[in-house]
């Protein structure tokens, strides 16, 4: 026999333990999603999100503008059901500078040579992956790109491990090119930029590290304490701070002249738990990426939720 259920308003949800599929208190990223479970981006895609967030968007008209034109691209994964996330994404392929977002690749890198024993974890080298992260210094990602070197972290971008730059699948993230006046330059392969991206291959970054899955368990936790914490205000972070100021943000953004980009995992005690990620090409990209969060969190925020009696984990529900 079915349990009995009852709709509860969803601020009055807020005081319930679980109801948005996971544990309260401190922030459980990563994620513990069994292999058995676990599905890759590519296989996530939901139609009903992608719907929602193409006809969101397009109400605005400089937005429908610059995504016909491809100077617009954004990627969203829920993950209120970790179990069962969802990925939506528009010019999610489409390849575009990206200014410091691509310092996530030397982070990662930094994290697959420590584990490998090529770069030794030292003070300094955690001060500069500190800096380069959350207040995007220039400087510190330079001396890591330089003690790293750009042929390595080329090797890390196509290795079939990782996979966050692929010839075949529209390109990704890229640093060819230390963040200084001079120096060697290895442009990507598609566009010929120095410091690019793609929001589908950001998005993957985001959501592999949230499951535990970019190199292991213990390098994703230390990467995500780099991420977290960040010490610039601005587009994501900026809009977040006025709309839930306690929620856990592990962020990495770029701007350079009118190209802009940012990106982050968000994971807050109800049902804000999702990576947003945008690049805008636009004299006006930082005010577009802070009014995007609000647009995106109604698209995301459940209008009702199902209690059932004695409610478990597995047997707690959203309505979208």
């Amino acid at each position: 026999m079915k349990k009995a259920v009852r709709h509860v308003p969803i601020l009055l949800s807020f005081l319930l333990v679980g109801m948005a599929g996971g544990p309260t208190g401190p922030s459980p990223i990563p994620l513990r999603v069994s292999d058995a479970c676990w599905r890759p981006l590519c296989n996530i895609e939901n139609p009903t999100l992608q719907r929602d967030l193409k006809q969101a968007l397009r109400k605005n008209r400089l937005w429908r503008s610059l995504l016909e034109k491809k100077k617009m691209a954004v990627g969203v994964i829920d993950l209120a059901d970790p179990q069962a996330p969802r990925f939506a994404q528009i010019n999610g392929r489409a390849m575009m500078y990206a200014a410091s977002l691509p310092k996530i690749a030397v982070l990662l890198a930094a994290h697959v040579c420590f584990e490998d024993g090529t770069l030794q974890p030292t003070p300094p080298v955690h001060d500069d992956l500190l800096a380069m992260t959350r207040v995007s210094s220039n400087s510190a990602a330079t001396r890591l790109i330089q003690r790293i070197g750009l042929r390595r972290i080329e090797e890390i971008l196509l290795d079939p491990r990782y996979r966050l730059y692929d010839l075949n699948a529209g390109g990704g993230i890229w640093v060819g090119k230390a963040y200084a006046a001079a120096g060697e330059i290895h442009p990507d392969p598609i566009k010929g930029l120095s410091h690019a991206a793609n929001v589908n291959q950001v998005c993957r970054f985001y959501y592999l590290l949230a499951n535990a899955r970019l190199i292991n368990a213990k390098r994703s936790r230390q990467m995500l304490e780099i991420l977290s914490s960040p010490g610039l205000h601005t587009k994501f972070v900026g809009a977040m701070e006025q709309i839930a100021p306690g929620a856990h943000i592990y962020r990495k953004s770029g701007t350079w002249r009118v190209w802009h980009s940012d990106s982050m995992l968000v994971w807050d005690e109800l049902w804000r738990r999702y990576i947003l990620v945008s690049m805008v090409e636009h004299p006006q990209g930082e005010r577009v990426l802070r009014e995007l969060v609000p647009v995106v969190e109604q698209i995301l925020e459940p209008k009702n939720t199902i209690l059932v009696a004695n409610p478990t984990v597995s047997d707690s529900l959203r309505l979208r």
